[in-house]
């Protein structure tokens, strides 16, 4: 009888060595003995939120908290401030063409008015036009791109074509035949400023049009879709609020453009008039003794300067804070 064969059971073939490890390492290592957790420690790592994020971001912006802090200063200076001055901005002093002193710190014009207090009043008067120029151009702007940029289609042509009409009519003209037409209604700063605001919301409308394209093909918008949120939903909760980098910056650098025109209007005489006085109005009035005396046109020329740049930096910083592939330095 023959004996039995014995047959061993097949070895397995040694698994190739892997990158990082070998596949049947599908579980962690426990942690060494002695040690904790960090959520049996109580510990938990902070989430920072967008906004959060882009505070930080625009916190370490040096030329923009700059910005921010000087036109805030001008902007208290000329509101409140201006109410605890001694002069107000159409009374006469007594005191005529002298230059700065203690009294009269940016000194007197020919007629008596004191210069400071007339700068502060002409400050408060062009910050207030660019700041209602900014505000309707960001709606009109807003309001338009969103809706050509959401539903397409025919209304977009429509609306883009519009935008394209008042995109290509020359604002300083329209300006200065208004000025010329209309002049009584021409010196009210708020008519200006309406103006003003028509005409300066195309690129605004041109950019959220673009940012809402873009956006609606995202997977977050086919799933608002999905379950049926309604359209204003969708465009106010959802797609606004991602687009309101490029608007909050448009906005900002609205203010300082409104500021350059009314300015030019004021210095070409067809923009705010007296008794009311704007930082233009002052440059226009000083620009014929600027040889003799230099004050008159130099401190609100000063000051429009300073603001215009005080502008410019605060939207570059909100520029820089508000996109979101920079990096916040430490």
């Amino acid at each position: 009888m023959p004996e039995p064969i014995e047959v061993s059971p097949p070895q397995s073939a040694p698994l190739p060595p892997v990158l990082g490890g070998s596949p049947l390492e599908t579980l962690p290592e426990p942690p060494p003995e002695g040690t904790r957790s960090a959520a049996e420690e109580g510990l938990s790592i902070e989430a920072r939120s967008q906004f959060r994020m882009a505070a930080e971001r625009f916190i370490h912006h040096k030329l923009a908290l700059l910005g921010g802090s000087i036109f805030i200063f001008l902007l208290l200076l000329s509101t409140v401030g201006a109410h605890f001055w001694r002069y107000g901005h159409a009374q006469i002093t007594g005191q005529f063409g002298t230059g700065p002193s203690l009294q009269h710190p940016f000194g007197t014009d020919t007629i008596g008015h004191d210069l400071f207090a007339q700068v502060l009043t002409g400050t408060a008067t062009s910050i207030e036009t660019a700041v209602v120029v900014a505000v309707i151009a960001t709606v009109i702007g807003t309001l338009i791109g969103a809706v050509a940029g959401y539903y397409g289609g025919w209304l977009d042509a429509v609306l883009m074509r519009f935008t394209d009409l008042v995109l290509v009519v020359p604002l300083l003209a329209v300006l200065l035949v208004l000025a010329a037409g209309v002049h009584n209604l021409a010196g009210n700063w708020l008519v200006i400023a309406l103006v003003l605001a028509l005409l300066l919301w195309t690129y605004l409308a041109r950019l959220v049009r673009g940012t809402f394209l873009s956006l609606r093909e995202r997977e977050f918008i086919e799933a608002e879709w999905a379950i049926g949120a309604s359209d204003w939903r969708i465009i106010l909760r959802h797609m606004i609020p991602n687009a309101i980098g490029p608007i909050v910056v448009n906005a900002t650098l609205t203010v300082a453009t409104a500021m350059l025109i009314e300015a030019i209007l004021s210095f070409l005489g067809l923009g705010i008039q007296p008794p009311d006085v704007s930082l233009g109005s002052l440059i226009n009035a000083g620009q014929g003794d600027a040889t003799a005396l230099p004050w008159l046109f130099y401190f609100p020329s000063g000051i429009l300067v300073l603001a215009i740049l005080s502008v410019n930096f605060l939207g570059d910083g909100l520029r820089d804070a508000l996109d979101p592939s920079q990096r916040v330095r430490a």
